[in-house]
């Protein structure tokens, strides 16, 4: 019966798509020599397709609710496979050496261009990462992320074209430069939370870039800084092709800076504080947590790693203008998070992946390519709203204090 039903409803969805697309897909008047063309072949297609969409689409809605019941009725929370593949040391550490292989000999058996979209999706994981600190860890929604980036960038632009500063002199002034415009971000919107945080963090974001556009005098407007220098290797300039892989390698070697400290930072007090404070900030005051304190390091670290990122872009392109950092940019920042799984540095990082290298890889359907970046991501938020890989709630459990001749309570 079930079945019969669903049928009946697929049946009725593609009769209703007939009946929209019908003047689109089905009649096509020839002005020149004055016919009217009546192409049904479409109209079949286009009745089959969506038949066919809608019976799959209801049978996969069936079998997520399967599954749910299932983990209810067994009472557990089944762990992510990625989990268990980490925390079983003869698949992990066979997996990590032929990983670091591949990553070691990446840049010198595929072309240049790989090599740039290798680093560039590598930039975006450190950036996912860096938001994953105030969107998944302190649960702050922050849609005006790609200021930080702008500043970072512009600071080594700025400083590299009037005082000849290099990339290194530059990086920990990005860095810094970040953290204090996220503080300045902050200390606005303590008192904000919910939609209201992400319209005010949006308006800064549009603020930098506008101020950034429009101040000729500051930041050339939009012509923006060329000829910007590449890294140096211990002061020797490097030619195009060694800059490359170059940036490839400090990427890979930050990149995995950015794991640890992230990873630390998860497990640590502040980390903790964060959680607490995305769950429930007024249970998170209660208990005696600086709300102020908890925010504001929350967005200065998120920051952090963006300033820092915006030294990288600037080196890596060595031409910076205001068009380069648009709201759309910490749209696909935040869509990284959301599709990897807040919270999660796994996820973040695949997510990242998917989402910078599939693009690229599928310019051979340009013309269908956003569609089906956007059915992915529809489809992601249907079934798996938690991520691609969801970050597991750690529990701690409080053993009892040792007594001298007593046994523990």
């Amino acid at each position: 019966m079930q079945k019969k039903s669903e049928i009946k409803k697929s049946l009725l969805v593609s009769l209703w798509f007939m009946f929209l697309t019908f003047p689109i897909m089905v009649i096509r008047v020839n002005p020149v020599e004055k016919l009217v063309e009546w192409r049904w072949r479409n109209m079949v297609i286009v009745g089959v397709g969506s038949f066919v969409l809608s019976f799959v689409w209801r049978y996969m809605l069936r079998q997520k609710e399967a599954g749910l019941k299932r983990i209810y009725a067994g009472g557990r929370y089944k762990i992510p496979s990625i989990q268990r593949v980490s925390e079983d040391r003869r698949l992990f550490i066979p997996l990590l050496a032929v990983l670091s292989v591949f990553v070691v000999i990446f840049p010198f058996i595929f072309s240049a261009y790989q090599v740039n979209i290798m680093t560039t999706a590598l930039m975006y994981v450190v950036l996912g990462l860096g938001l994953n600190i105030v969107v998944g860890l302190a649960g702050l929604l922050d849609l005006g992320y790609v200021a930080f980036y702008a500043v970072g960038a512009y600071t080594y632009g700025l400083l590299n074209h009037h005082f000849g500063l290099g990339f290194w002199a530059v990086l920990p002034a990005g860095a810094f430069m970040g953290a204090l415009f996220g503080i300045l971000l902050g200390f606005p919107v303590l008192r904000l939370r919910g939609d209201y945080l992400a319209i005010v963090t949006l308006g800064f974001g549009e603020i930098i870039r506008l101020v950034l556009e429009n101040w000729n005098d500051l930041s050339f407007g939009p012509s923006g800084i060329a000829n910007i220098d590449r890294p140096s290797f211990f002061g020797m300039q490097l030619s195009l092709q060694s800059a490359t892989v170059y940036i490839y390698f400090l990427m890979i070697t930050l990149a995995l800076f950015t794991v640890f400290v992230v990873n630390r930072l998860q497990n640590s007090r502040i980390g903790r504080a964060w959680i607490a404070l995305r769950e429930d900030e007024i249970a998170c005051q209660a208990m005696g947590i600086d709300k102020t304190k908890t925010k504001l390091s929350a967005f200065a670290l998120g920051a952090t790693w963006a300033g820092m990122m915006g030294v990288f872009f600037a080196a890596k392109t060595t031409f910076i203008n205001p068009a380069s950092f648009t709201f759309l940019e910490s749209a696909i920042i935040l869509s990284i998070v959301v599709l990897g799984g807040m919270g999660s540095i796994a996820g973040v990082i695949i997510g990242a992946f998917v989402l910078i290298l599939l693009p690229e890889y599928l310019r051979a359907f340009s013309d269908y390519r956003m569609l089906m970046f956007g059915a992915i991501l529809v489809i992601m938020m249907v079934f798996r709203p938690q991520g691609i890989i969801s970050n597991v709630r750690r529990t701690y459990k409080f053993e009892g204090i040792n007594v001298p001749g007593e046994k523990n309570k």
